[in-house]
């Protein structure tokens, strides 16, 4: 479990799922996983909200994380997306991800049915019962409503096999007092690429990223510079990168990083429903976005 932990660092990217009239483009998504190590990713997400979970059959999630972990072969950690706001199902792919060999999981807290922190401890305790995987926690109010509290996180931490967070709340204080709470072997995750200049000054390890979709080789290259302490090196990437950061929110995500991919000749820009394909004025600025960063000329 120590040597899974910390391979978990770096620029990790939330994949996103190609598609192609409706459904899973298996030959696409296998070219950019072999185009993000060969760009130099840390290690990627399969299925995570980036990836389109909600909107993917079960059968399709579990195809995509095996693809993944099949192109992967070992070169970088793969942590599955497997997280549900029904603990079955979420012990259900996590039982999968670990039996088609991913590194790890991505384990989101219950959104919608917004439990209590008691609720929010035992179900990732849960999880962890069934399944021994490493389990990166996902923090995500924004999206799930519910917050991990610190003093939650604490709790979890001390379970051998739940062994960091994947965190989404833009909050800096938050690594900070959660390191003090879980310790130091606690990994600390951005889910934000805009502020993970910011959090890795504050002790992270990595970013799990929407721009590295587009623009790894920058985003590996900044995470490296911040994992060597030359902060300066990474402001001038974080510079250069930040309106592209921008840009693939400016409309529901996935759709601005799937019509970005889509430029680069890595995917189509479908999503499904209900989420739409970016609008002109979205594409108008991912494209100079892009040009800006120096990631596409024409």
């Amino acid at each position: 479990m120590p040597t899974a932990r910390n391979s978990i660092r770096g620029s990790i990217t939330a994949l996103i799922t190609p598609m192609q009239s409706g459904r899973v483009d298996e030959a696409s998504f296998r070219k950019l996983v072999a185009w993000q190590i060969a760009e130099g990713s840390h290690g990627l997400v399969p299925c995570g909200t980036t990836g389109e979970s909600p909107t993917l059959s079960h059968e399709e999630h579990m195809r995509v994380v095996e693809i993944c972990v099949e192109e992967a072969r070992g070169r970088v950690p793969v942590i599955a997306g497997a997280g549900s706001n029904a603990t079955d199902e979420a012990i259900a792919l996590t039982r999968h991800a670990k039996s088609v060999g991913a590194d790890a999981v991505l384990s989101v807290t219950g959104y919608y049915n917004k439990p209590s922190q008691e609720g929010i401890y035992r179900h990732f305790a849960a999880i962890a019962e069934a399944v021994d995987i490493p389990i990166l926690l996902y923090n995500i109010p924004g999206r799930a409503v519910v917050d991990i509290a610190v003093e939650t996180m604490a709790r979890l931490s001390k379970i051998a096999n739940i062994v960091g967070v994947k965190d989404a709340t833009a909050n800096l204080a938050r690594p900070t007092r959660e390191r003090a709470t879980c310790g130091k072997d606690w990994r600390l995750i951005s889910g934000e690429d805009i502020t993970a200049l910011g959090y890795m000054a504050h002790g992270g390890h990595g970013c799990i990223s929407v721009t590295a979709n587009v623009a790894p080789k920058l985003c590996a290259q900044f995470q490296e510079a911040c994992l060597q302490g030359a902060f300066e090196k990474a402001l001038q990437i974080q510079d250069r990168l930040a309106p592209l950061h921008d840009a693939l929110f400016v409309e529901p995500s996935p759709a601005p990083v799937k019509y970005a991919a889509s430029l680069l000749g890595l995917s189509t820009d479908e999503v499904r429903l209900p989420l739409v394909p970016a609008t002109e004025v979205a594409r108008q600025r991912v494209s100079e976005a892009l040009r800006a960063a120096g990631i596409r000329r024409a």
